[in-house]
């Protein structure tokens, strides 16, 4: 899971202002944005694994090959 909160901070920092407002995911029939998952992630909580693990499955968050 760290790994991926890794990738997924590194991708944050490299996006502008703006895109961190738009939905990346839906989680339960809820969107959430950039941003929230952000919050999420850093405060660590359970949200945070649906978060990493569905933009994981999405290709959001890949490593480099």
């Amino acid at each position: 899971m760290a790994d991926l909160s890794a990738l997924f901070f590194k991708a944050y920092s490299h996006l502008p202002a703006d895109e961190r407002t738009q939905v990346i995911v839906i989680i339960d029939g809820k969107p959430y944005t950039w941003d929230r998952a952000y919050d999420e992630i850093k405060a660590k909580t359970e949200l945070r694994k649906k978060f990493l693990n569905r933009m994981e499955e999405l290709g959001i968050l890949h490593e480099k090959k």
